[in-house]
């Protein structure tokens, strides 16, 4: 009778426990210790309460999280470090070697590269230049459309701010078309064909031919990156001076043209820009 009344006292004491310890626990008092923020978190039944003081903040224990920080590994510091004598390298071959680990693209073993089995045959000209076409019928219906002026000598740079054609290194003025023409205009390209020239003269204009290097036309496209205008280069090869020479290509450096026309997209010398 006595064993079973102490089991069930014992039975609800530890009921009355667990139903105290299952309830939340709330921050009732915190108060400041040196430079910690020292908390006591208590039990909300005032029947059993329990006390424990927890650290939450301080500068002197912040830490990163496990893991994040790695030590490099040190290798050659002796057998028992696991990585001694050969540094987890191995004995001998290719991997074992210093540099030579990760043989760079086109290594083929020791053996002759494909790269070097064939001949080379030609090369590539560093000074070519890729023109791009511009006809007679694509500029009258920009003048119809009022996106270029007619009044006006019709440059590089007229040409690449109304968007008549996309262009990085020069313009070449083509006839097609040339029926469509029908308003004398002055204009300025790297390169025009014989039936433009003459459909262009016909109508009372005039074409010049002009040189411009990958310098003079950056500076003649966008002007406002430089503080001072550089003087536009020559014909650099043998072949463009003759070209740019030649009366019957009207080019800017033939006598006739020079004498009586002086293109505005050519700087002959330095020119600073006004300031704003």
């Amino acid at each position: 009778m006595l064993k079973s009344s102490v089991q069930r006292a014992s039975a609800s004491a530890l009921a009355q426990l667990q139903r105290q310890f299952s309830g939340r626990f709330s921050l009732s008092s915190s108060k400041i210790i040196g430079s910690r923020f020292l908390s006591t978190h208590v039990a909300d039944s005032a029947v059993f309460r329990v006390a424990r003081p927890t650290v939450a903040l301080a500068l002197n224990e912040l830490r990163d999280n496990r893991g994040a920080r790695k030590l490099k590994k040190r290798v050659g510091r002796g057998h028992g470090s696991g990585h001694g004598k050969t540094c987890g390298r191995g004995h001998k071959g290719q991997n074992s070697r210093s540099g030579n680990s990760k043989p760079g693209p086109g290594f083929e073993g020791g053996q002759t590269p494909l790269t070097q089995v064939f001949p080379k045959r030609g090369f590539k000209n560093a000074l070519r230049r890729e023109l791009q076409p511009l006809n007679l019928d694509r500029i009258q219906h920009f003048i119809n459309t009022g996106r270029l002026d007619p009044s006006k000598p019709i440059t590089l740079r007229e040409i690449y701010r109304s968007n008549l054609v996309r262009f990085t290194d020069g313009v070449s003025l083509l006839a097609r078309g040339s029926h469509v023409l029908s308003t004398p205009i002055t204009i300025e390209v790297s390169r025009a064909s014989e039936a433009a020239i003459k459909r262009v003269e016909e109508l009372g204009g005039r074409v010049v031919c002009v040189y411009h290097n990958k310098l003079a036309l950056r500076a003649l496209l966008h002007p406002e990156k430089f503080a001072v205008l550089p003087k536009s280069a020559m014909p650099m090869t043998a072949k463009l001076r003759k070209m740019y020479s030649d009366p019957a290509c009207r080019g800017f450096l033939a006598p006739e043209i020079s004498q009586v026309y002086t293109p505005t997209s050519f700087n002959f010398e330095r020119a600073e820009q006004p300031k704003a």
